[in-house]
Order: structure tokens, then sequence, then C-alpha cells
């Protein structure tokens, strides 16, 4: 029996420290059983009673009939971990832990949580917690958790899953659904994760067919190659994946790290290893709420294309504005739409997108109904925004709720209503639309189901064939420049024309040789201990004579000693010019594995701060993309007449880097490209300086 079996739909679960009092931890899971209809068998275990809530109770584990699939132990302290070694010795498939006080508070309680997931592996059993709130299938009944919210709001089955590794945000995102009228099927807390992770659990409830929506609350990532397969089976059947991850800030990280006992992720990180996998990040559980509906539809947009309609031209302007918030475009409606439409609304009213309809929907209530079908045909249109702020009496509410409904079902495309009025919204709300309460809340949705189908859809590149990488020998934690330089063109990274030197005789002979191709000549100390060089004189441009290069080797030579640094040699390069200066940079992140950075460059890199990490592998085109979302991208088409800048080249190279990275994970810690020199258009990029880190 696999985990999806044993844990989800149990044939059989004990209750370990069961009570008689429903309001209480051993007593919910019972009655939440009975009430949900679960068809299994139910065992409380607690030898001070002979029965409990009308079935039999035993003294012990080993009293039972027969061995469950699932036990939940509601015992604390000593008992909880007596209570796991005799689930494992009894054979249980699958284990609950309830009981806190393990790895959450210290190193002291992470060795008996490691305790306890030793006897249960060497027994072939799954833990889940401890820590935990518990486990939930309401499409099964089987419910092996406590959750207050279950009586506060009554469950029904439905398409959603949440899965959390917090109790309390399992069952209040469990709440918020419910709130808005959407059944739940599934709400599962993993807690501390000692065993089974949010990843596992969601691979296990991705194979429900019936799961249309997975909600997932995260403090941390671990098992991230698990969670990785569970998105890409959910993107192989249609199924979106939106995710909470707490801990954003370096608060919030020390936050999640006592409360559920792991590391937090370093945040960029988890943010590309989520738009790498297809699942869409959100910041918090109301975010979560606020799109479910609109997933549930089954919409799925080709494109990003708006239309606003609604009778009041204040609402229009500032559906625009919210559009261009959310970087979607406004729709250009064909000529023959326009025709259309104004052969159906007022002449004062605005056929151009946004479509004001005016005050005149008061006394002709078929004006959405004569409007939306003709939008609805112009094949500009992916997404429609209607926005009523004003409605009431002597407008024919239920109508116009009636002809969205209708315009939405021909449409088959995605259809967001704004109405603040509770009258109003409570029509469209009948007619199962999705409903919210201003433009900015609608507009986003849309935003986000455009923008998360493409994540989704966007295809995946396949791993390249690692290529062999040979490190120069020695124990130093860092390559120098030179030797890092050397190593990067060995892997078809485009770097400057540089030779290192050891004699003033050898630092004349370079300079003869770049030069004679009418390069202009740059010189710097090369030593592993010194790696902001400019700081300490080390630098040199436009060096102009051999004897000039002579004489700086010897001055450079002189200054490594007085710093008491390594003196690897002095380098002569040639002098690339660029447009821009940018950094790309990798390093083996501890749980996401290779990491690429790619951001402005130059010596403001660490205080400006503008840059994007991505997962290998990874095209070229998903570079260009996220290099388009940083505070300078403006300046990659030119301004005021200069020619576009070489972003593909750019580019290229971080995918060189990405695929080094991959290759040399088990020899390189980081990378260091700073600066990148990147042309107009046509004249590539250039790595002139660099830094490798061994592992």
């Amino acid at each position: 029996m696999d985990l999806l079996e044993s844990a989800l739909n149990p044939r059989s679960v004990a209750i370990i420290g069961a009570s008689e009092n429903i309001h209480k931890i051993g007593g919910r899971p019972i009655h939440y059983m009975q009430r949900e209809g679960y068809l299994g068998k139910i065992f409380p275990v607690n030898p001070g009673r002979e029965e409990i809530q009308g079935h039999r109770s035993y003294a012990s584990l080993s009293a039972l009939p027969e061995v469950p699939d699932l036990a939940l132990i509601v015992v604390g302290g000593d008992r909880t971990v007596a209570a796991v070694e005799e689930c494992a010795a009894r054979g249980v498939k699958s284990a609950v832990i309830i009981a806190s006080g393990f790895g959450e508070t210290g190193a002291a309680g992470k060795e008996v949580e490691q305790h306890m997931l030793a006897k249960a592996r060497a027994a072939g059993m799954r833990l889940y917690g401890p820590n935990t709130q518990g486990l939930a299938n309401f499409g099964t009944g089987a419910i092996a958790g406590f959750s207050t919210m279950f009586i506060e709001v009554p469950p029904e089955d439905g398409p959603v899953a949440v899965i959390s590794q917090s109790g309390g945000m399992s069952s209040m995102i469990y709440g918020l659904l419910r709130g808005r009228g959407i059944g739940v099927r599934h709400v599962h807390a993993t807690g501390n994760e000692a065993d089974v992770t949010v990843g596992e659990m969601a691979l296990a409830v991705a194979h429900d067919p019936d799961v249309k929506l997975m909600l997932l609350y995260l403090e941390s990532v671990s098992k991230p190659e698990i969670l990785a397969q569970a998105a890409a089976f959910a993107r192989s059947r249609d199924l979106p994946i939106v995710a909470v991850k707490a801990g954003r800030t370096a608060g919030g990280q020390r936050a999640a790290s006592s409360h559920t006992g792991s590391l937090a992720n370093e945040d960029r990180s988890v943010d590309a290893f989520f738009r790498h996998h297809g699942i869409w990040r959100v910041r918090d559980p109301h975010e979560q709420a606020r799109a479910a509906q609109a997933y549930l539809k089954g919409w799925r947009p080709d494109g990003k294309r708006l239309v606003v309609v609604s009778n009041s031209g204040a609402s229009c302007v500032m559906g625009a504005d919210a559009a261009d918030d959310e970087k979607l475009p406004m729709a250009e409606l064909a000529q023959g739409t326009q025709d259309a439409l104004a052969a159906k609304l007022p002449g004062f009213a605005t056929t151009q997108n946004p479509i004001d309809i005016t005050a005149a929907l008061l006394s002709n209530s078929g004006l959405f109904g004569d409007v939306l079908p003709e939008v609805a045909k112009d094949p500009a249109a992916d997404l429609f925004f209607l926005n009523i702020p004003v409605a009431g009496a002597g407008y024919d509410v239920e109508r116009f709720a009636r002809d969205a409904a209708a315009f939405e079902a021909a449409a088959g495309k995605p259809v967001a209503i704004a109405a603040w009025q509770d009258s109003v919204a409570s029509a469209f709300r009948a007619q199962g639309m999705a409903i919210f309460p201003n433009e900015g809340e609608a507009i986003a949705v849309l935003a986000q189901l455009a923008n998360h189908t493409a994540l989704m859809r966007r295809p995946r590149v396949a791993a390249p064939a690692p290529t062999r990488v040979t490190l120069p020998q020695g124990t130093d934690p860092f390559l120098n420049e030179a030797q890092s330089l050397a190593v990067l063109a060995q892997h078809g990274v485009p770097v400057v024309d540089m030779q290192l030197c050891q004699t003033a005789d050898e630092a004349r002979t370079a300079y003869g040789r770049i030069s004679a191709d009418g390069k202009r000549v740059v010189m710097k100390a090369c030593s592993r201990d010194i790696p902001h060089k400019s700081e300490h004189g080390l630098v040199a441009l436009n060096v102009n004579s051999a004897d000039q290069a002579s004489q700086l080797f010897v001055q450079f030579w002189n200054r490594m000693d007085e710093l008491q640094a390594t003196r690897d040699g002095v380098i002569v390069a040639a002098m690339h010019g660029g447009r821009h200066e940018f950094m790309v940079g990798a390093q083996i992140d501890p749980v996401f594995g290779p990491v690429v950075v790619v951001g402005d460059g130059g010596k403001y890199t660490e205080a400006l701060d503008d840059c994007v990490v991505l997962l290998p592998p990874f095209s070229a085109e998903e570079v260009q993309a996220a290099l388009r979302t940083l505070k300078i991208a403006p300046l990659f088409d030119g301004v005021r007449g200069e020619p576009p800048m070489d972003i593909a080249a750019l580019s290229q190279l971080a995918v060189a880097i990405g695929h080094f990275a991959m290759s040399a994970s088990d020899q390189v810690s980081s990378l260091d490209l700073n600066p990148v020199l990147v042309g107009s258009v046509g004249e590539g990029a250039m790595v002139v300086d660099a830094l490798v880190e061994r592992r």
C-alpha cells in the first residue's frame, strides 16, 4: 500500500490517546470521521475506557484485532516516542504525530525526532509531523486531525487540495475557501517534516483525479527534488499549484526556523525554484483563496490582452490603470467590433477599449446583453473585466448577472467582475461568476491566471550532458583571476584576451602581442588574496608602451609583497569596451543545487542589488525574459538614440554558466563574473574579471 492509500485512504485508523470528549484532540478525529461518513474501521486506544464515542476502546495497540493502516498519536512527551516504537513494531504503515516539543525546540528535540524516524524507517513506516494538526481527506472521510475549523466551517468535498507545513495555515486556507463556497477535499499539515514533506504529500495528492487546484503553504523547502516531481506531474495533467512561502524577510526566516524546526531557504532561490517548476507564488493565504474560483473554472488564457467594460467612465480609467499595474496590455478592438458597439450604445458612449456604456444602463438594462456578445467575438480579447461601481434601485441587476454569465459561457475566456455593493455582488455570485470588491483585486487575479498559464506551458529545457571540469591543482579556496578566466574559457564562456606574467620581460612580450592587434591594454595584479585590486592601486588602464608594462609589473609585484599577499603574477589583458557592466554569478545552493544570478554589475552591484536568479537548465529566452524585469531593463533597447544592447549575447553567456555550474557542482562552490561587458547588438558580451571558489 503506497503513501496515497495508507495515509489518505486508510482502511482502518487507530487513535492512540482517544477521548470521549469531541473538543479534545483525541476526541475530534473520531467525531469527524463519524460525521463525514468514513467507511473504514476506527480503533480508539485508551486503557482507561471500554468504549469511546460508540466504538470499543482498546488498552493498547497490540490489543487491536488487526494492524491499522494509519495511527494517529495524540499522547505527549515520552509516550509519543513509545507509541511510535509500538506502531513500528506492530507493522503500522503510517503514523501521524500531533505532539510538539521536538525538532522545533532545538538540538535535543531534533535528536528525539531522529530517533523516532530511525525506528519508523527500520519498520517501513512513514511519519507525519511531529508538531502537526494532522491529515484530512473529505473525499473518503478519513480525518486524522483535530482542526477547530472543521467545526466552525462545515466541510464540503470539492476540487481543492491544501497542503501545509503549518497546521494553523492549513485550517485558515480551508476556512477562506469554504467562506467563498468552495469545496475542499484534502487538508494536510506536515508539521516538522521529520519524514514526509509537503512535496511528497503534493505528489501523492496530485494523483487524485478530482483535484483541480493545489494550494501549498511552506516555511522551508526540503527534498526539493520531490516537490519538483510533484510539479512536473501536476503540469502534465494541467493541475495548477499556487504556493505561499513564508519567511520572505530575514525576520520571517528566523521565525520560520523556530516554527517548523527546519532552516528557511534563501528567498530568491525559492522564487527561482517555483518559476522553474511552474508553481505560482503569492504573498498570503488570502491571495490563494482570492484566485481559487478563477482557476477552478478551467480557464487557461492564450494571452494577456484585456478588455474593460463599465457603466462609469472613471471606473474605465481606473481599470486601465490597474491593468497597467499588472502589465496587462489593453486589447485593441477591431474596427468592426467598434462599429457593432456604436450601433447599440448611445452616441456619447465610448466604443474603444475601455468601453464606457455610461449611465444609460439605468434606463436600458439590456446594454450589457447587447455589448458583451459583440466584444466576445473580437479575436484581440484574451481577458474580460466588468466593473459595476453603481447599481441598485431601478437597475435590473439580476438581468446584468444573467447576461454576464451567458457572455462568460459563450466566450470561454476569463471574466472577472468588480462590484463593491453586496446586493449587486450577490446577484453575480448566484450565477457562479468570479466576483471581487474592486478593480485591483479582479485584474490582479486575471493577470495571475494569464501569467501562471504561460509559466505552466513554458517548454522545459532538457539538461545538457555534463562536461568534464578540471580545476587547477591546489588547496586554496579560490582560484586566482587568471585561473578562473582560463577555466571558464575552456567551457565556452567568452573571456578577455589575457596573459598571466611572472616576469617584467613576459609583461613586455604580452603587451606587444595584445597591442599589435590595435587593442588597448590593461594590467592587473593577480593574487587570490586580493579580490578588490583597484582599492590597492593594483589596476592600470590604457598602458601605452612595453616600457610602461615592464615598470608596472615591478610596481605591482612589490606592492603585493607589501600587502603580504600571494603573488600569482601580473595579468596583461586587452581593454574590452562595452555599453554596460553586468554581473553573472553562480553558487551551489545547499537545498536547490546550482543557481545562477544575472544583473547589474560593476562596483555598485551589492548596493543596487538589481539581479535575477534562475535555476539551470534554462534557455536564453528565459534569461532575456528575466532580465526584462530588472530596474535597468529600459536601457536595453537604447536611450536617446543609442543602439540596443546585445542582451542576447549576455543571455547565451548565462546559459553557458548554468551548464558549467551543473557540470562542476561537485568541485565549485561559487562563481563571480564581474564585470561582464556587454556591447551593442552584434558586439557580444565579454567576461573581464572572474573568481571561482572551490567546493
